[in-house]
């Protein structure tokens, strides 16, 4: 075989190779949200899915950050992502290396720790994620409703029923206004 004929049948495995890696780095770019660096959904459940079988006290966390859209519609969609990227650090720093945080979509958030002993982080937690948020020199208040629950606590200890108790836990902090967590 002359090295014409070499090189042209390893065209299509270079190719292939190729293809494969590109398909890797985009599969990894969209289990990684583009602004804050977070999971998404689809990277966080299957971690936290395994996080909840090794650990059966962890903790799984819904956050949405209230009146969101009066910053977006105040100061600018800029200053919206400075308070995103930032509370995207405050939830993963809370989390450390016990945890997994992750980016749902919009204003809101979820993680998972994987210690009960995080628990009495909470505090620190809400008041990390009630802090302002200075974008080009404003000062922008940030406020969390948090809502929590334990699957090992369930009668399913499944991340979907953990995730749905914490939602309804969130909503009800929603509702009797800032700065209350269930």
């Amino acid at each position: 075989m002359d090295t014409y004929t070499m090189a042209a049948a390893g065209l299509p495995a270079l190719g292939w190779a190729l293809h494969g890696g590109l398909l890797a780095r985009r599969l990894a770019t969209a289990r990684r949200d583009p602004l804050t660096g977070l999971h998404t959904r689809a990277g966080w459940t299957a971690r936290a899915e395994r996080l909840i079988a090794k650990h059966p006290g962890a903790l799984v966390l819904l956050v949405d950050l209230d009146d969101f859209k009066a910053v977006n519609d105040t100061h600018g969609h800029a200053a919206g992502d400075t308070v995103l990227t930032a509370t995207a650090d405050r939830l993963s720093d809370w989390c450390g290396r016990s945890g997994i945080a992750a980016r749902l979509g919009g204003d809101e958030f979820a993680a998972i720790v994987a210690h009960p002993d995080r628990t009495a982080g909470l505090l620190a937690l809400w008041s990390a994620l009630d802090s302002p948020v200075t974008h080009h020199g404003h000062v922008l208040p940030v406020s969390a409703s948090v809502g929590f629950a334990y699957p090992g606590h369930l009668p399913v200890p499944t991340l979907t029923d953990a995730l749905s108790v914490a939602d309804k836990a969130m909503y009800a902090a929603k509702g009797h206004g800032r700065r209350n967590t269930h």
